[in-house]
């Protein structure tokens, strides 16, 4: 049937009348597009050709249409047909008539584009060899040669890998026409070669690069000659990325030099020269490293390049009588139609930015050199290349901010340091932009403004004064557009933020009512944002309640008629709303004892606002404010109504408005208890027990603190704790056998039951026996989790101390009749005593009960390794609540029972990581005993020993620094090297977060044991990496000067190194063994770390390939972190990786293609699939950089995974999350 009506349509083309025609074309279009449409033999040959005829037709609509329709017609017809089509037009283009040129070449492109597989593509690349003849062929007319130029382009863009016999011949065609009289031939070979470059090998893509460089050596080449090829230089490089590398060592002097030898009228020789320089400062990091200080040194004095102009004049006097420049254009106002060097200036400036953004390490010397320059740039007189200025300029603080991130310390050489320095500077030269009257200029000063605080919170507080002015003329200015007046406003609301609110009091009046009035304004993007200064800036007209010092009291009314008329206004977009009632939740917080009479009429608004689906979870997050006010707001019109309204929300699906309702209700709890009924706390208290469960800890923990609020508050009711009984506590005790409790959760459990003792109506024997029976193991769930055990022990021991004394000890001596009970079957029960002395022991003096010790160390002769373990815990933690009673006791077993050594020294580790925490003193006696006896076991067989052994070290180090790091350095030349890795160890148990008075002690020496990174032991090796690893986390200060020597150490150990992998022969099978692996996996790991934390030190380029390359490729253990490392780099670094993704993308492609053995078990599928989201998540970090997209590898392995419905399923998942 089809096929009739595509003849009737076929009669109708070939008619007389231009609109039959036009109308039977459109309507051949839609039957083409059809999907079920599926033409025979003889229709594809009639189509084809009558679709090749009406390209031809006089009437361009008509001709127009039929272009379109080839695209779904390729997809139709078969190969044969698709090559003669092709010919055709091919044959058209080089020798039809002028008019027909024009509609042939854009019917190829859209073949070429459209063409389905690559199949058919094979067929269609029979054409480039006709392409090529028009292209070289010395009679040929200029247009057929760029129109060939142009879809040979094309093709070696799309199917250019497919073409690899041919590169060669097409090379050969191509190089001379760079070299062509006409400019428009030249521009398009450019493009043409780098469509070809990215599928070339090294050997031809040398050659090419080979042939540029002999022409720009020739001296004599004329200039336009020279820019061409310079051109084709950069587009070499930015289609090849890092392959282009080895060439640097030819192009970059050769550029360098043409840069300052050009002469004084060639300003886009220099500006292609930058260009080209910018592109290998992103694309080839690695090898253009040497070139860095050059290049920057001709940056900066090209910066400043205007030949035709002179700044005399206007000498930078920072001149206050700027009020009248306003009415005469600025006098420097100079105009010169040819005058192009602001192309060299805004290239400069964009090759300045790529050594910002990829050198990070060289931060230091920029801060010394370009820094100053770029500030005095920003007086640049063309608009465009001031808009670059300040990005350079916001590249480089944003980079500051990147390297320093989390370090506190600010050294002299600190890159904070040094910009902290220039911030007077720079204000006074951007409050000059403020004062220019274009609106671009003052967009692009707010940016730079607000970068700077973002990355120095507290850096312009001594020059609000300066800057206030510029934020009044961005918002009252008539002329000033919405972007200009966000971008002020973002900028008031980082600051009001991020500096102490006392600076800013003698400009409140200045400040506040342009802030008032933009409050508003029509356009709602300004709406939001000032409402959102307006919530800072009432915190800041008001600080603290007494408010003496600044007398806010004129500002109160303004401010509160400013957002009630937003917040009473219903047609407006939804972020003003939930921005005005936020805004006025602050506002009846800080001024509600100034607004009494107001109250009445705003509570009730924002009562309604929670009623609103929309507008719902803003407002109990404001109600959530105003009850923690110190005012003590008045909300009796609105209390009963809120509570009601929240608690109906505790049945809510929406998870985050649960949270927020939870957090409200106890903050109105806590201030307004005695003002609700206590039939409204059953009702809460009912709702929130089936919020209590181990599948959302963090919801549970906000429900458990609101339950020990409304006991705290009720004492003397008794249907509140009997609800609590009947409802909460049997949730308790099922959420209290879970593994997975920690944390918020557990420390709410445990004040929870110290508050239902508390609340004096629930016994408490009642609630211990209830909470050691949930120790017994179910019929249905079996044994209990052995966290589950010790979150159990921790609520019985504060339960106990509630209770009081006397409930105390009997509890003590229950558990330890238990423990004396010497039966050996009830392991599960002596297990949870053991625990409960010990939590019990740790937190009161159990001295009183004698032989206590005795009966705790009977237990390390118990058969199960559990309750040995437990056993050990227990007698530690005794001793941490009497130290000088059972300390010597614990010493004096280590020294004689040689069996128990293990659990006495795990005891010992207990007391001592206690002590390190609490800051507690030992006596110096002890220290010397405890030290002795550890030292003695540095060599032990046994691992577990060695490692407690090196956590004791490590933690009395904190305490008795001066003592200890001396006796650990000595032992880094030790023969044994068990011992030396101990010591080590040692030093990274006593490297925490927190600053101890270790630090200095050890700054100096930390290199001893450090360097052993480099030691003949893989063990001491490790603990080397390890130590160094938790320095570059916890304290990155202590080896930011070492890590120029251990960085290269350091990649050394990711290596697989082949002495180190053995065969075990294990009778009928052998088996591989690499020794190696555990080291290469904390090498990997601890570059991640230092990625967080020291970025400026490292060379991401060099550690890329060959290191984190052969990563990727190595054992499931490494693989892991190194596709972490690889999405760190994509998001801090990259330009370092774009550099090399050709490269990366073999074995992540490997990686996600690995399928398990048919007969793999569970684990083992279980561990690849977790490998192949490891590795999607790097290759989803890797698509969002922009620039992804010049990898020809990178591009197939996403339309691979594209083509995959299953890893196009997780790929998708993993990026959403």
């Amino acid at each position: 049937m089809a096929n009739l009506a595509i003849t009737g349509i076929l009669e109708k083309m070939t008619g007389k009348d231009k609109d039959y025609r036009y109308m039977a074309t459109s309507d051949l279009l839609n039957e083409l597009n059809k999907e079920g449409f599926k033409p025979d033999a003889d229709l594809e040959m009639k189509l084809s050709n009558i679709v090749l005829q009406q390209l031809d037709d006089a009437a361009g609509d008509v001709s127009g249409l039929a272009v379109k329709c080839l695209a779904p017609l390729v997809k139709k017809v078969h190969e044969q047909q698709v090559v003669e089509m092709t010919n055709k037009l091919c044959d058209k283009l080089l020798n039809g008539k002028e008019q027909h040129r024009d509609v042939a070449s854009i019917a190829l492109k859209t073949i070429i584009s459209e063409v389905p597989t690559s199949s058919v593509a094979q067929s269609v690349l029979s054409i480039s060899p006709q392409l090529i003849k028009g292209i070289t062929d010395p009679g040929m007319n200029t247009d057929i040669k760029c129109v060939c130029l142009d879809i040979l382009s094309d093709v070696l863009h799309k199917y250019g890998n497919l073409m690899a016999s041919d590169h060669g011949m097409i090379l050969s065609a191509l190089l001379p026409q760079l070299s062509s009289n006409h400019a428009s031939v030249r521009k398009k070979t450019i493009s043409c070669i780098a469509s070809l470059a990215s599928s070339l090998s090294d050997d031809l893509l040398a050659k090419a690069t080979f042939e540029v460089v002999q022409l720009l050596k020739n001296r004599g080449a004329k200039t336009e000659m020279t820019r061409t090829n310079i051109q084709m230089i950069g587009a070499l490089s930015r289609a090849v990325g890092y392959r282009f590398g080895p060439h640097l060592g030819d192009t970059v002097p050769i550029l360098l030099n043409y840069c300052t030898s050009a002469s004084e009228n060639d300003e886009e020789l220099r500006e292609h020269s930058f260009q080209a320089l910018e592109s290998f400062l992103l694309r080839c990091p690695r090898d253009i490293y040497i070139y860095c200080d050059e290049i920057l040194n001709l940056t900066l004095e090209y910066l400043g390049y205007d030949p035709n102009f002179t700044d005399s004049m206007e000498e930078d006097i920072d001149d206050e009588s700027h009020e009248e420049e306003d009415d005469d254009e600025s006098a420097n106002e100079y105009t010169d139609d040819e005058d192009i060097s602001w192309k060299v200036r805004r290239a400069a400036a964009k090759c300045l930015a790529a050594l910002i953004v990829s050198r990070p390490e060289m931060l230091s010397k920029l801060y010394e050199e370009a820094c100053p320059k770029l500030i005095d740039r920003f007086k640049e007189r063309e608009e465009n290349v001031k808009m670059d200025v300040f990005n350079t300029f916001i590249e480089l603080i944003r980079q500051t901010g990147n390297v320093t991130k989390g370090q506190i310390d600010l050294s002299e050489m600190s890159p904070r340091w040094l910009l902290k320095q220039e911030v007077p500077k720079i204000v006074r030269s951007i409050t000059k932009q403020l004062r220019e009257k274009s609106i671009k200029t003052k967009v692009g000063a707010f940016s730079v403004l607000k970068e700077l605080v973002v990355v120095l919170p507290d850096c312009v507080a001594d020059h609000i004064g300066s800057l206030i002015p510029g934020i009044e003329k961005a918002l009252c200015d008539k002329s000033a557009t919405s972007n200009l007046k966000i971008e002020a406003l973002v900028f008031t609301r980082l600051v009001l933020a991020s500096h102490s609110p006392v600076v800013f009091h003698p400009y409140i009046k200045a400040l506040s009512c342009p802030v008032l009035s933009a409050v508003g304004e029509r356009y709602y993007k300004v709406t939001a944002e000032a409402l959102r200064v307006c919530g800072e800036l009432v915190r800041v007209v008001r600080p603290n309640i007494e408010g003496y010092g600044f007398d806010f009291k004129p500002y109160v009314r303004p401010i509160y008629n400013a957002i009630m008329s937003r917040l009473t206004n219903q047609d407006q977009d939804q972020e003003v709303k939930e921005c005005a009632i936020s805004c006025m939740g602050h506002v009846v917080s800080t001024f509600g004892d100034n607004l009494k009479a107001e109250l009445p009429v705003c509570l009730p608004v924002l009562v309604d606002r929670m009623g609103n689906e929309i507008t719902r979870l803003t407002a109990v997050k404001a109600f959530a404010v105003i009850a923690a006010s110190p005012l003590q707001i008045d909300l009796s019109c609105v209390l009963e109504h809120v509570i009601a309204e929240l608690t109906a929300f505790l049945r809510k699906a929406n998870r985050v408005l649960r949270q927020a309702t939870l957090g409200t209700l106890n903050s109105l709890i806590v201030a307004y208890g005695d003002k609700i009924g206590s039939a409204a706390y059953e009702v809460i208290i009912t709702e929130l027990s089936t919020l209590i469960s181990d599948s959302d800890l963090h919801m549970t923990a906000l429900a458990l603190e609101l339950c020990c609020s409304l006991m705290a508050d009720r004492r003397s009711i008794q249907n509140v704790g009997l609800t609590v009984r009947n409802k909460v506590l049997p949730q308790a005790l099922t959420l209290i056998r879970s593994s997975l409790l920690q944390g918020q959760a557990l420390s709410a459990l445990q004040s929870f039951f110290a508050a239902l003792v508390y609340s004096a109506n629930t016994s408490f024997d009642a609630l211990l026996e209830s909470l050691l029976s949930t120790a017994k193991p179910s019929p249905q769930s079996g044994g209990i989790a052995k966290q589950a055990l010790f979150s159990i022990a921790q609520c019985v021991a504060v339960l106990c101390l509630a209770a009081g004394d006397q409930k105390c000890s009997a509890t003590v001596k229950m558990l330890t009749d238990i423990l004396k009970d010497d039966s050996g079957t009830n392991s599960a029960k002596q297990h949870l005593s053991l625990l409960c002395l010990g939590e019990i022991g740790r937190r009161k003096d159990l001295s009183s009960h004698a032989h206590i010790e005795n009966i705790v160390i009977e237990s390390f002769q118990s058969p199960f390794e559990e309750i040995k373990s437990a056993a050990s815990y227990a007698l530690g933690n005794i001793a941490v609540g009497n130290l000088s009673k059972y300390l010597p006791f614990i010493l004096d077993q280590i020294d004689n029972q040689q069996k128990k050594q293990y659990l006495l020294l795990h005891s010992l580790k207990e007391v001592i990581v206690r002590q390190s925490v609490d800051k507690a003193e030992f006596q110096d006696s002890s220290v010397e005993k405890i030290l002795s006896l550890l030292f003695n076991h540095c060599e032990s067989e046994e691992e577990g020993v060695r490692n407690v052994v090196a956590e004791c070290l490590g933690k009395i180090a904190l305490i008795e620094p001066a003592k200890l790091v001396p006796a650990l350095k000595e032992r880094t030349t030790n023969q044994a090297a068990f011992t030396r890795a101990t010591v080590v160890i040692a030093v990274k148990y006593s490297l925490v977060e927190r600053p101890e008075k270790i630090d200095e002690i050890i700054y100096p020496d930390i290199s001893s044991f450090l360097m052993l990174i480099k030691d003949l032991d893989r063990h001491v090796r490790r603990a080397a990496v390890l130590a160094l690893s938790t320095a570059a986390h916890n304290k990155p200060s202590l080896i930011k000067g070492l890590l120029p020597e251990l960085l290269p150490l350091l990649y050394d150990q990711t290596i697989v190194k082949q002495e180190l992998i053995r065969t075990v022969d294990l009778g009928p099978f052998k088996h591989i063994v690499d020794d190696g692996l555990e080291l290469r996996k904390a090498a990997f790991e601890c570059v991640d770390t230092l990625l967080d934390s020291c970025l400026d030190q490292v060379n991401p380029s060099s550690f890329i390939v060959p290191y984190l390359k052969s990563g990727l490729d190595d054992h499931y253990d490494v693989k892991m972190p190194c596709h972490l490392i690889l999405s760190k780099l994509a998001d801090k670094c990259p330009s370092a990786v774009l550099a090399v993704l050709d490269s990366l993308v073999d074995p992540l492609q490997k990686t996600i293609n690995f399928r398990p053995k048919q007969d793999a078990v569970k684990q083992e599928v279980d561990r690849n699939e977790d490998m192949v989201r490891s590795a999607l998540r790097a290759i989803a970090s890797l698509n969002r950089t922009s620039g992804g997209d010049c990898s020809l590898k990178f591009k197939n392995l996403m339309s691979e995974i594209g083509k995959s419905p299953t890893l196009w399923e997780k790929y998708c998942s993993i990026r959403n999350e």
